[in-house]
């Protein structure tokens, strides 16, 4: 009665307790519960059902795809070769005796679209096959056609070039060589350089860039280097590549700063850690199992870094200097070689030698600053010999790189266009070398002060780059400048 009374004044005095009425409710509560069970289980029924359908979509799909794709399918799209990205300047090529260094498209040679410069024990090449990593999924293979370089000096590794085609429908942004009958689930890929960018009037980053390879053995010449890069800077040199195994500390010091200014582009060559380099080029005297700590594969391999950002590739090691007699610059001297030679990539330049005279006269050229400097002078150097008849007479080179397909030292091996000897009265090399077996008499020696001609601004210069790397003891010395 209590409840049925309070029931009744919270209703209100218009409604009469009836019990039938609860027992009405509760049924329809029932009924109610028992309606939305049946459509949720309605409702998880046909998600269950899509998700049987989509997951049989995907399989069919996937038994579409070629085998090679499913192989070395990552685990997801996103991740489609972030395995092993290869941030090194040498990569072992997984189950075989070859390296790679790196890998460029080029279109020139028909049937092919990309090379990779690298590095062949020339008795052990198998069939190689090229792998990409295309934007949104991997390649299916494609054949490698493998190109050891001519000039390899004998000796058992040599500079290679691997040639491939891209697949249809892949925008290539990596690649790596699979062996043929190995097939990696991890493998280790390579950047995709030199993308066209098909301008016409194309304006390059540098008009001249100068390869230099390798340093090696605690070279630590940094009087000399230092000298060296000015004088090109002056000449038009905008970029300096070094390739660099074993720069003595000093010299280590005056490249980072050179590469802080931007004129140096540092590559690290660590050869040795994966072969035994020559210190030389002649397998029987010098041994070893790769020509001067792969000489042969940086100078490549410059070439192609420098195809799509220099208009001129100077091929020459860092005791030459590339000089121009009747012109201030290399810029003008390749305006004026230009236009008469069209169709030349190869400009072929007479190397001469600078030997060791200390004079009355080359003595002019002493700066007394630079006395505890590692390394000598350039700016004595300023008597050159005459060359033997019987002698051999090396050449350096001055090439525009899309013209050149494959460079050994002093020749180019193969290339698209015609090749051009410059007159030694315009243009030729200071070769400032280190040591002379037989010393000549100063009257068998020709005068040239051609360095002088950029004394005044190289010193200097020379003198700021040596104090900011710490090689000067102090700016009083700094100063006592001749």
């Amino acid at each position: 009665m209590i409840h049925n009374t309070v029931l009744t004044n919270w209703i209100g005095p218009s409604i009469r307790w009836d019990p039938s009425l609860m027992q009405d409710l509760k049924h329809d509560q029932l009924n109610r519960s028992d309606v939305m069970e049946r459509a949720k289980y309605s409702l998880n029924a046909k998600y269950l059902l899509l998700f049987i359908i989509v997951c049989l979509l995907i399989s069919l799909a996937f038994e579409r795809i070629p085998k090679t794709y499913r192989k070395f399918m990552p685990p997801h799209k996103s991740n489609v070769c972030s395995s092993r990205l290869s941030d090194q300047t040498i990569t072992p090529l997984n189950n075989t005796k070859h390296f790679m260094v790196s890998a460029f498209m080029d279109q020139r040679v028909k049937g092919f679209d990309i090379r990779i410069i690298s590095i062949f024990r020339r008795d052990s090449i198998q069939p190689l096959h090229c792998l990409f990593c295309c934007v949104d999924h991997l390649s299916d293979t494609t054949p490698a056609t493998v190109l050891v370089h001519s000039d390899h000096f004998d000796f058992p590794y040599g500079a290679t070039d691997v040639m491939c085609q891209i697949p249809h429908n892949c925008n290539a942004t990596h690649v790596t060589l699979v062996p043929d009958t190995v097939r990696p689930t991890n493998p280790t890929w390579l950047p995709l350089r030199n993308k066209k960018t098909h301008e016409k009037n194309k304006r390059f980053e540098f008009n001249f860039t100068v390869c230099i390879s390798a340093l090696f053995g605690g070279y630590n010449n940094v009087l000399q280097f230092a000298q060296t890069l000015e004088i090109y800077r002056l000449l038009g040199v905008g970029r300096v590549v070094v390739y660099n195994n074993s720069g003595g500390p000093e010299l280590s010091r005056l490249l980072h700063s050179y590469s802080q200014e931007g004129l140096v582009e540092l590559v690290q060559w660590p050869i040795h850690n994966y072969l035994n380099p020559s210190p030389g080029w002649q397998v029987a005297v010098h041994g070893g199992e790769l020509q001067y700590y792969g000489q042969l594969v940086a100078l490549n391999e410059c070439i192609y870094r420098s195809m799509e950002r220099s208009r001129y590739v100077l091929l020459n090691d860092i005791d030459e200097i590339i000089m121009p007699y009747q012109h201030d610059s290399l810029t003008s001297l390749m305006d004026t070689l230009q236009p008469q030679h069209p169709n030349t990539g190869v400009f072929v330049i007479q190397v001469i030698i600078y030997p060791k005279k200390t004079t009355e006269e080359s003595n002019k050229g002493y700066v007394d600053a630079w006395r505890q400097v590692p390394g000598f002078n350039i700016l004595q150097r300023i008597y050159w010999e005459d060359r033997n008849k019987d002698q051999y007479h090396p050449h350096k080179m001055l090439v525009q790189p899309s013209f050149v397909e494959q460079t050994s030292v002093h020749e180019v091996l193969k290339a698209f266009g015609e090749s051009y000897k410059i007159p030694e009265k315009m243009c030729h090399i200071v070769h400032s070398v280190t040591n002379r077996l037989i010393e000549r008499p100063l009257e068998e020696l020709h005068l040239d002060k051609r360095l002088w001609d950029f004394k005044d601004r190289v010193i200097p210069r020379v003198t700021e780059m040596l104090r900011k790397t710490g090689l000067l003891s102090s700016e009083e010395e700094a100063d006592r400048i001749n």
